[in-house]
């Protein structure tokens, strides 16, 4: 069906043309406007290089060949210029626009000298601006045929590399998403893990308990891994999935990490927004989260404060501890991808000591309110 539309169009505009051809070479050459009478051969000729037209598509080099043929004939058979000449110029096109240009070249310029012989042939054409007129035949179609051929390519490029574009940018959200989870579970787990190791001796329950936070927080994990990765895979339908991650729900965050051994207290100010943008909530949720997976790993801090503070046409939202001794080592990609997410929001991200000589993460989000 693909094809079939513009092959329709080509024996239409064939048709056409064989129509007009006729009519218009039978008033180009009737006797009293042409040396030479238009007569059965001149007709076949003109017929069979609009006919061919047809297929320009599919063979648009077989097509110019023929076509030049037929006009190279019909002019040095000494017949008046007429609609003949217009096939021959859609020919040109045809193969400028729809032929590997490497053939396209040397067939168009193969036209143009099999055209300009006819100006020897019939010496009362020949001069400057009969070599003109026949180069223009080419070359105004030729041009015509590259510069449209050269717009497609360009936009097929431009889609190409807007699709690559998008499925680079899902690939580093989805890689984000998995590295916040995955991170923060398996620091929790770990804290839990080096709890249960060090009291499994002298002190069982408590082992037994950290055990059950471990058991919890890698379900937990497994079950927003599980989310994600349905929202990546579902095609037009609506997957089942767990809720997805906002700022209303910081209370089960804040049970892990005081169950991995870091104390958080929240703070809001502001008036809260009835319904923030779902990238500004999970956004900032990703923040939080992985602000926190930091302090439980590199700072060995056991408090940490979360302030979320609602502002107009936007939220602000720090991460603070009290350590100064902030190590987040080598190749880890938490700030950078953190900073990342704020920026493609367009709001501010800034990460180091804060006035009261710990570490703070400060995230302004727009939410695209008054501001």
């Amino acid at each position: 069906m693909k094809h079939a539309r513009p092959l329709f169009g080509d024996g239409v505009l064939a048709a056409l043309l064989t129509l007009g051809g006729v009519v218009g070479t039978t008033f180009a050459g009737s006797p009293s406007r042409a040396e030479v009478p238009i007569d059965v051969r001149g007709y076949v000729l003109v017929v069979t290089a609009a006919v061919v037209l047809a297929v320009r598509r599919r063979w648009p080099q077989a097509v110019l060949a023929v076509v030049a043929l037929c006009t190279w004939s019909y002019l040095v058979l000494g017949y008046a210029y007429g609609p003949i000449l217009i096939s021959f110029m859609l020919a040109v096109y045809s193969a400028a626009r729809h032929a590997p240009l490497n053939r396209a070249v040397p067939y168009s310029l193969a036209a143009l000298a099999m055209t300009l012989t006819h100006l020897l042939v019939h010496s009362h054409r020949l001069g400057l601006f009969g070599v003109v007129d026949v180069s223009a035949w080419v070359f105004v179609p030729f041009s015509l045929g590259f510069a449209l051929r050269t717009r497609r390519e360009m936009a097929v490029r431009a889609r190409a590399e807007a699709i690559r574009q998008s499925v680079d940018d899902e690939r580093l959200r989805v890689a984000q998403e998995v590295h916040d989870i995955v991170g923060h579970g398996l620091a929790a787990i770990k804290m839990q893990a080096d709890v249960a190791l060090h009291v499994l001796a002298k002190k069982p329950d408590q082992a037994e308990v950290a055990l059950e936070a471990i058991s919890r927080t890698s379900s937990e994990a497994l079950d927003e891994l599980r989310a994600t990765l349905a929202m990546v895979r579902r095609a037009g339908t609506e997957a089942e999935r767990s809720p997805v991650p906002s700022l209303a729900r910081l209370d089960e965050l804040r049970r892990r990490m005081a169950e991995a051994g870091v104390y958080v207290r929240l703070e809001n100010s502001g008036e809260p927004v009835a319904a923030l943008p779902v990238a500004v909530d999970l956004t900032g949720y990703r923040i939080i989260q992985e602000s926190l997976t930091n302090v439980l790993r590199h700072s060995g801090a056991e408090q940490a404060t979360v302030g979320i503070r609602y502002e107009p046409g936007g939220v602000l939202i720090t991460v603070s501890n009290t350590v100064t001794d902030y190590s987040p080592g080598e190749g880890g990609s938490g700030i950078s991808g953190m900073r990342e997410r704020v920026l493609a929001l367009g709001g501010e991200f800034t990460a180091g000591p804060s006035p009261d000589d710990g570490f703070e993460v400060r995230a302004r989000l727009p939410t695209g309110g008054p501001s």
